[in-house]
C-alpha cells in the first residue's frame, strides 16, 4: 500500500482494499461493509459542499454516537473540511465559546439543540441534525478533495489552566502517522473485531480507535456506550476492547467478568487516565491477561505504549512509541534532566500537533526552540526506558478519562456570592479513576446542593464536583498559595470505600 499523508486517501485505501468486509457491526445486528460505508461517505459529502462547506473550513459535530454520526466525520474530510467533534455534555455557555472561537461553517447536532445552534450562530451558520442528513434525497456522490501533509484535518478543543479552551490543530499528517504507528504496534490485522464502546468525539474514541480499525481492515461492534453485560457477551467474538480505567473496573464488579468470558480477547488497552496498580493486579488474576496502559494527550495523540510483547508494567505507560522522541526536562529552564529524575515530559514526532488555533502565543509557549512539545505532565524515566509519570504540573483531573481543570470550576465557584473563595482538586475514586472535589470558604446562604444544582447551567456534567467540602480558611503556604497537595492528602479517604 503506497504510503500518503493524506488522511482521507490512507481512508479510501482501506475502502478499496477490504470493500466486502464489514466495518461497523452495530448492536441490533446490522452491519456495514467498508464499500456501504464510502458511498454513504461520498453521499454526505456532497451534501455538505451544497451547504456551503469548504475545503479548510470548520464543521462543528455534536452527534449522538451511531455508524451515521461517523460518517459525517469521514465526509467533512473527503470534502476538505476541519472536523470539530463536542462533547454532548457541554453547555450553551461553553458551546457560545465554541462558536464564537471556531467560526464553523457548518453545524451537525441534535434536534433539541437545534434552535440552540442557530441562535449562537446568529443565523448565519446552516444546522442539521444526522437525521435530515441521512433523509435528504442524494446528491450524487462527490469525489474527495486532495489535500495536503500539513493541512488541518481536525481541531479539539482542550481546556487551559485558566479555563479558556484552545483548540487544538492536528494536520493529516498527525493523525495518520498515529494510526500507522498503533496499528503495527499493536498488532491489529483485518481478523480483528474491535469492541467499540468509547465515545466518539475525543482522541481515543475517534482516533485511535476507529483509525487502529479502519487502517488495518478490521470490524468494530459498534455500542452505543459502555455497560458492562453488552461488553462481556460480545467478548466471545471480539478480539480487542479500548477503554478508559472506568471500564475495567466495572468489568471487574461484574460477576459475569470471568476467565472463561475474556478467552478469545487478545488485547486489552486502557488510557486517558492512570489505571491503578490495584486493577492491573485484580484484572490479571481474574483473566490471565494483561491491560496494556499507553499515554496520550489531545495535541499529541499516543506518545508511549507498554509492549505488545514483553512486560506491561503496572503504574507504568510503557516505552516511547516507534517515531516518537521523549525527553524529561526541568519545567522552569528547560534542562535536560538525567535518566531517573522527575520532570515535565517533553516530546517531539510527527504526530504532535501543529497549534492552538488563533493562538500563535499560547502555542510559541508550549513548545521548546528545537521543536519539543512540553505536555506538562511530570515524569521519569526508569532505567529500561519505561516511563512513569508522577502527576501533572497543571492540577489537570482525569475523571472517566474526561479533563477537568481546576481553574475553571473554581472559576464558576467564586463568582458566586454564597462563597468567598475555592479550591478544586481530584481525589482517588474507584470507579472513575479521580473525582472533582471543590473545597470552599462559605459565605451566608451556602448550602452545597443548592451550590451543585447552579453550576449544572455553567458546567458540563463531568465537571461538577461531587462533593464541596466548607472550611473556616483553606490551607496556605507562607507565599499564600493554596495548598492543594494537602487538600488532596487530607480528603483523599471521601471515596476510598467505594460508598460515595
Amino acid at each position: 500500500m503506497a504510503v500518503t499523508d493524506d488522511l482521507y486517501t490512507r481512508f479510501s485505501q482501506s475502502f478499496a482494499a477490504h470493500a466486502d468486509r464489514v466495518f461497523i457491526e452495530e448492536e441490533g445486528g446490522r452491519g456495514w461493509t467498508y464499500r456501504e460505508i464510502e458511498r454513504a461517505t461520498a453521499r454526505l459529502c456532497a451534501q455538505l459542499q451544497a451547504l456551503g462547506l469548504k475545503p479548510g473550513d470548520r464543521l462543528l459535530a455534536q452527534t449522538e454516537k451511531s455508524p451515521e454520526g461517523l460518517i459525517v466525520y469521514f465526509a467533512c474530510l473527503r470534502a476538505g473540511g476541519i472536523y470539530l467533534p463536542l462533547n454532548s455534555d457541554y453547555t450553551e455557555a461553553e458551546l457560545a465559546y465554541f462558536v464564537a472561537d471556531a467560526e464553523p461553517a457548518l453545524a451537525i447536532c441534535p434536534a433539541q439543540s437545534v434552535a440552540l445552534f442557530e441562535r449562537l450562530g446568529k443565523g448565519m451558520i446552516p444546522v442539521r441534525t444526522v437525521a435530515q442528513l441521512f433523509v435528504t434525497p442524494p446528491l450524487g456522490e462527490a469525489p474527495p478533495v486532495p489535500r495536503s501533509a500539513d493541512d488541518i484535518a481536525a481541531i479539539l478543543y482542550t481546556s487551559g489552566t485558566t479555563g479558556k479552551p484552545k483548540g487544538a490543530m492536528l494536520s493529516n499528517r498527525n493523525l495518520v502517522a498515529n494510526g500507522e504507528t498503533l496499528t503495527r504496534f499493536w498488532r491489529f490485522t483485518a481478523q480483528d473485531r474491535l469492541i467499540h464502546a468509547l465515545p466518539i468525539f475525543h482522541v481515543h474514541g475517534l482516533f485511535v480507535a476507529v483509525h487502529c480499525a479502519l487502517f488495518s481492515g478490521a470490524t468494530m461492534i459498534f455500542l452505543p456506550r459502555f455497560e458492562p453485560a453488552a461488553v462481556i457477551r460480545r467478548m466471545a467474538q471480539a478480539s480487542v476492547l479500548m477503554g478508559v480505567p472506568t471500564f475495567y473496573t466495572r468489568l471487574l464488579a461484574d460477576a459475569g467478568f470471568t476467565r472463561e468470558s475474556a478467552s478469545a480477547m487478545r488485547l486489552f488497552v486502557a488510557g486517558s487516565a492512570p489505571l491503578s496498580a490495584d486493577t492491573f493486579r485484580a484484572f490479571a488474576q481474574r483473566t490471565g491477561k494483561s491491560v496494556l496502559e499507553r499515554y496520550g494527550m489531545t495535541e499529541t495523540g499516543m506518545l508511549t505504549s507498554n509492549p505488545y510483547d514483553g512486560e506491561r508494567r503496572a503504574g507504568s505507560v510503557g516505552r516511547p512509541l516507534p517515531d516518537v522522541s521523549l525527553r524529561i526536562a526541568d519545567a522552569e529552564t528547560g534542562r535536560i534532566l538525567p535518566q531517573g529524575e522527575i520532570g515535565v515530559v517533553e516530546v517531539k514526532g510527527p504526530n504532535i500537533f501543529m497549534g492552538y488555533w488563533r493562538n500563535p502565543e499560547k502555542t510559541k509557549a508550549e513548545f521548546r526552540a528545537d521543536g519539543y512539545f512540553i505536555t506538562g505532565d511530570m515524569g521519569f524515566i526508569e532505567p529500561d526506558g519505561y516511563v512513569q509519570l508522577v502527576g501533572r504540573a497543571k492540577d489537570l483531573i482525569i475523571t472517566g478519562g474526561l479533563n477537568v481543570y481546576p481553574a475553571e470550576v473554581e472559576a464558576a465557584l467564586d463568582d458566586r456570592p454564597d462563597i468567598a473563595e475555592s479550591a478544586v482538586i481530584g481525589v482517588p475514586h474507584p470507579d472513575f479513576g479521580e473525582a472533582v472535589i471543590a473545597v470552599v470558604k462559605p459565605l451566608a446562604g451556602f448550602e452545597k446542593e443548592t451550590v451543585r444544582a447552579a453550576l449544572r447551567d455553567q458546567l458540563a456534567g463531568f465537571k461538577i464536583p461531587k462533593d464541596i467540602i466548607a472550611m473556616d480558611a483553606l490551607p496556605r503556604n507562607t507565599m499564600g498559595k493554596v495548598q492543594k497537595k494537602l487538600l488532596r492528602e487530607q480528603l483523599a479517604y471521601l471515596f476510598a470505600s467505594g460508598q460515595n
